[in-house]
């Protein structure tokens, strides 16, 4: 089915196809993958706040190590589930609270950082990205944003141009090469433009992220994918909230 692509990599054709066959054990809904999307979320929340409490009692090297810990160890497991969906219904639960561990770590930093300049600046980002996701859902509902296969193109190839991108300044940063509109701390109009663009394409994604749990529901595939399909959506909804919050940062950086 050509329509049914996301501009999630996590969410494609191929790997809901390969598991239409294995429904032994029940078929997808969308109010399961939502209910697991909900429970991830919560394993979130729990690695974050165990993470700035390592901070706040006095314990900043511990905050980094779990940080490390959260960002690698969930690129790893975040693999592991993009190649092998079966595995999701097992890993998906890690994946989350190791991104919990992320987030909570790079939340701290940025407090750190800025906080001072714009208090609340943490639970700001994480209300702007819920809201976010909430319009978005929204628009989904009604049909007023409708996922078509142009609106799917578009969205697919922005985002493989922003992969290609981070890829290039990762390339450049080996070599001590650092672009200075890429900093949490520019405010220049390039760097917030920028941002925003890749915000925007985020949120964007969600769009088609919901179609995909959706469809996922009416192709019948198997109970476990409800594990993969919130595994899908969470990926995107961290992205949109490390952009959201670095947005954010550039702002507080430029008050005097």
């Amino acid at each position: 089915m050509a329509l049914f692509q996301s501009g999630n990599p996590t969410l494609s054709e191929k790997i809901f196809n390969r598991t239409l066959t294995d429904v032994n054990q029940g078929t997808m809904t969308v109010r399961g993958a939502m209910n697991k999307f909900g429970f991830m979320l919560l394993l979130v929340v729990a690695g974050a706040v165990f993470t700035w409490r390592q901070f706040l009692t006095g314990s900043p090297e511990s905050a980094q190590t779990f940080m490390f810990v959260g960002l690698f160890g969930g690129l790893v497991t975040g693999l592991i589930i993009s190649f092998k969906p079966t595995t999701a219904r097992y890993l998906a639960p890690a994946y989350a609270v190791l991104e919990g561990l992320l987030l909570g770590g790079l939340s701290m930093i940025v407090n750190a950082s800025v906080g001072q300049k714009m208090p609340g600046i943490v639970p700001q980002a994480v209300g702007l990205t819920f809201a976010v996701a909430f319009a978005m859902f929204l628009l989904y509902n009604f049909r007023i944003i409708k996922p078509t296969q142009k609106f799917r193109a578009v969205i697919t190839a922005s985002i493989g141009g922003i992969l290609l991108f981070y890829i290039a300044m990762l390339i450049l940063s080996f070599f001590h090469v650092r672009v200075g509109f890429m900093s949490w701390t520019d405010a220049s109009p390039l760097g917030i433009g920028l941002n925003i663009f890749i915000i925007a394409i985020a949120a964007l994604s969600l769009i088609l992220d919901f179609d995909m749990i959706e469809t996922g529901e009416t192709m019948g595939a198997p109970k476990y994918m409800e594990w993969y399909g919130a595994f899908g959506l969470l990926v995107t909804m961290v992205w949109l909230y490390i952009q959201i919050l670095k947005l954010l940062s550039r702002f507080a950086s430029s008050r005097s």
